[in-house]
């Protein structure tokens, strides 16, 4: 697995995976059934690495027109972790996306497939606040 910060923006294609860094050793499983059969493996953490320097790596990155899927996977739960699946949305704001790109947390060792709708929820306090 390679660091997502360090890695050339030409040096990446086809199908890839873009993980929170402590996935592989928290959620060994989930991790192993995300990353199935992707073909570039990518780590970041967004504890170390600002959200908006993410954005703008993965911008110059998916210009190249290499990526044809983005996934997203993190662990469930965790705060930095969290804004990894927000990526999607901000690119949006900046270019027309070409490539599919899901989202994923991984709980119990379980990949779940994450909706636009949930990601959006989860950054509106005051929505939540009205349903519950």
């Amino acid at each position: 697995m390679k660091n997502l910060m360090t890695t050339n923006i030409y040096d990446v294609r086809g199908s890839v995976a873009v993980v929170g860094a402590c996935l592989q050793s928290v959620q060994p499983e989930g991790f192993k059934a995300v990353t199935e059969g992707m073909d570039e493996i990518y780590s970041l953490c967004l504890e170390e690495t600002h959200i908006n320097m993410a954005v703008t790596k993965l911008g110059a990155m998916l210009s190249t027109g290499q990526i044809k899927k983005l996934v997203f996977a993190s662990v469930d739960r965790s705060p930095h972790c969290t804004q990894m699946h927000y990526i999607k949305h901000e690119l949006e704001r900046m270019m027309t996306l070409t490539a599919e790109i899901l989202d994923y947390v991984v709980k119990d060792n379980k990949p779940i497939l994450v909706s636009d709708n949930a990601i959006d929820m989860s950054k509106s306090l005051s929505s939540l606040t009205e349903i519950y």
